[in-house]
């Protein structure tokens, strides 16, 4: 399935595209408000939202001067407020102002705000049928089905950030897409790749954030460590890309140069390269149908000077199986296994839980729910919440 709509593959407007960013304080969001700064003449704020970081969401309020600036944590309106008066920026908080931050007049809406959080605005932002850059990975992974029928039926535009399908969504071609015989994922391998069993069980939270090629918060680096973030991404690409779970591959590629690959019937094998800077593929989105100019490192293959490609160890990274088992037994299964999944990452980032207890979390999560059936979003956060409280349980040992 193509994500752009035929009637999107017009050449943007002269006049400056209206931008909202749900999730600015975070990684992406700030990667896209750089982009923004270095061309303020092609664009214009519509929102900034954030979870709680007030600080820094003020100062990118007073630099891009959006004319609404939300913290989703509804006890730090006060301080929002105090750190923004005297400009032009209208504040607001709590999770129903992000959603309606989400409904506000932009033509191109990066949803940023990782876990399951962000499917609410980011479905509020889908159904004004606009460019939606999907940085969000949760919100196909726990309501794919459901939000691919949403983008169908407004026309909105589904935009993939993350590099490895931004890299896909570059070398598919257009109107060819029956000639795809496999996509193909790669994975850093993250900072364990090479760790015995023995010493991912030792790990700790500071190894596990101390991603060796990207830049991320403190969550997409652990799921990164367990490679549970090539599964998720592997659900996400099956709804992205209409494509099976058994034609999606997932290949190691410590060098991060090479960002995904898409294999056609004729042994024709299309890749996208370029540094592992999430500039790249935010520029790709931001200016598209186009694009833009984005002041990341050029790629020197000649200084790089090898690629090297292996198959993910099933042993080390049990995170993989778990991942294509939820995909196959479907309904509510990859929301539950996402649900637990953020549940166990937690536990080990405030040292309730080893690395390793992660996955054996998530899968303890897994045999005990049933795939329950998704036929709504309350269907996902019914499963979402009890996926949770199941996974909450163990991690402190009373289930």
């Amino acid at each position: 399935m193509s994500m752009a709509t035929a009637s999107s593959q017009q050449r943007p407007s002269a006049r400056p595209r209206r931008i909202t960013v749900l999730g600015s304080t975070g990684s992406v969001g700030c990667n896209t408000l750089d982009l923004i700064a270095r061309q303020p003449q092609d664009f214009e704020l519509e929102a900034l939202t954030a979870h709680r970081n007030v600080p820094v969401l003020a100062e990118q309020a007073r630099q891009l001067r959006p004319k609404l600036a939300v913290v989703a944590d509804p006890d730090l309106y006060g301080d929002l407020k105090d750190a923004l008066a005297g400009s032009e920026t209208e504040v607001a908080a709590g999770p129903q102002a992000v959603i309606e931050a989400a409904q506000r007049p932009a033509e191109w809406v990066m949803a940023a705000i990782v876990g399951a959080a962000g499917l609410a605005p980011t479905l509020a932002a889908v159904r004004r049928g606009v460019a939606i850059a999907l940085a969000n990975k949760e919100t196909l992974v726990c309501a794919g089905a459901l939000m691919v029928e949403e983008v169908g039926r407004h026309g909105a535009d589904l935009l993939p950030v993350d590099s490895e399908h931004n890299a896909i969504f570059q070398v598919l071609e257009a109107g060819h897409f029956e000639a795809v015989e496999k996509i193909i994922l790669t994975a850093s391998g993250g900072p364990f790749r090479c760790f015995s069993r023995q010493a991912m069980a030792e790990a700790t939270p500071a190894q596990a954030v101390a991603h060796p090629n990207w830049d991320m918060g403190a969550k997409i680096s652990v799921d990164s460590a367990t490679m549970m973030n090539k599964g998720l991404e592997l659900i996400e690409g099956h709804h992205l890309f209409g494509m099976p779970e058994s034609r999606i591959e997932i290949l190691v590629h410590p060098q991060s140069v090479v960002h995904s690959m898409v294999a056609y019937v004729d042994g024709s094998v299309l890749a996208q390269m370029g540094q592992p800077d999430m500039r790249t593929p935010i520029a790709y989105t931001l200016a598209w149908p186009a694009r833009m100019a984005a002041p990341v490192q050029r790629l020197d293959l000649a200084e790089v000077g090898q690629l090297t490609f292996e198959p993910p160890d099933p042993v080390r990274f049990p995170a993989l199986r778990l991942a294509r088992q939820a995909l196959q037994a479907g309904g509510g299964a990859p929301t539950a296994l996402n649900a637990a999944n953020e549940v166990a990452v937690e536990g080990f980032l405030k040292g309730r839980s080893g690395f390793l207890r992660i996955s054996e979390i998530v899968e303890e999560v897994l045999d005990r729910l049933p795939a329950a059936p998704v036929n709504s979003l309350d269907d996902v956060f019914a499963i979402d919440r009890e996926a949770r409280n199941l996974a909450t349980r163990v991690v402190e040992g009373a289930a």
